[in-house]
């Protein structure tokens, strides 16, 4: 049984091996365009979430009641809303029709088919999964610690980055794993709001529709390799860990 589970978890690894058509193929035009806007649009966004949601993921962390209980659900429900209707929530929120949108764009930042409408895209697809992964690090921190290290005199923020950080930074390394592939492999959000310039998972839905299944694995390849090697080694290094 426990053969025949791995046997079926590891067929989309054999159908990269064996099921596309490798022989003569390259890149689609656009495709390089495609990767480069996941890469540096996801990097970007992964950034702006480990700044912004680790503190929230810290207020969750230690602080219980009915507020946080609230602040959490408002964390859950775009992690839990399909992606595509947040996407269409979005659009209706950011467009240029919008009031947001209108009063944002009239800065001259366009939150619709876009460099930055990229950005968003990704920020709200990763943030919510980054900050529960990231309080779950921050919960195995003894707060036994941190008191002490108040009670020798350090800040708020001295306590955080020369105690609670070092004690959770695995934790929260993989936290920015996950992130890392949800910002880049979004696609529900992006394909509305962020169409153009494609990512790579809107490239890929595109070249399969010129092009046939056969024909992306080039791309697919490029995808996996951005996505897939660092959580990876990160889930392969935590569970080493005595």
């Amino acid at each position: 049984m426990l053969l025949l589970v791995l046997a079926f978890l590891s067929a989309p690894l054999w159908a990269l091996i064996a099921g596309g058509n490798w022989r003569g193929q390259s890149l689609a035009p656009g495709d390089l365009r495609a990767v480069a806007t996941s890469l540096l649009g996801g990097g970007i966004a992964v950034a702006l979430i480990a700044v912004v949601g680790t503190p929230m993921a810290l207020y969750l962390a230690r602080t219980p009641g009915r507020i946080s209980a609230v602040a959490e659900a408002l964390v859950l429900i775009p992690m839990l809303m399909p992606t595509l209707a947040l996407g269409l929530l979005l659009a209706s929120f950011y467009g240029p029709a919008a009031p947001i949108g209108a009063a944002i764009s009239r800065l001259g930042i366009a939150l619709t088919n876009s460099p930055a409408a990229f950005i968003l895209a990704a920020v709200y697809a990763a943030l919510p999964t980054y900050i529960i992964a990231a309080r779950a690090a921050l919960t195995t921190v003894p707060e036994t610690y941190e008191h002490v290290a108040r009670s020798l005199g350090d800040s708020p923020a001295q306590v955080f980055f020369r105690t609670t950080l070092p004690l959770a930074q695995r934790g929260l390394a993989s936290a920015l794993a996950l992130c890392w592939v949800r910002a880049l492999g979004e696609f529900g959000i992006v394909l509305i709001i962020a169409y153009y310039p494609a990512g790579m998972p809107v490239q890929l839905w595109t070249d399969v529709q010129d092009l046939g299944v056969q024909s992306v694995f080039p791309l697919l390849a490029l995808f996996l390799l951005a996505t897939l090697p660092l959580p990876l080694w990160l889930g392969l290094r935590a569970r080493r860990r005595p």
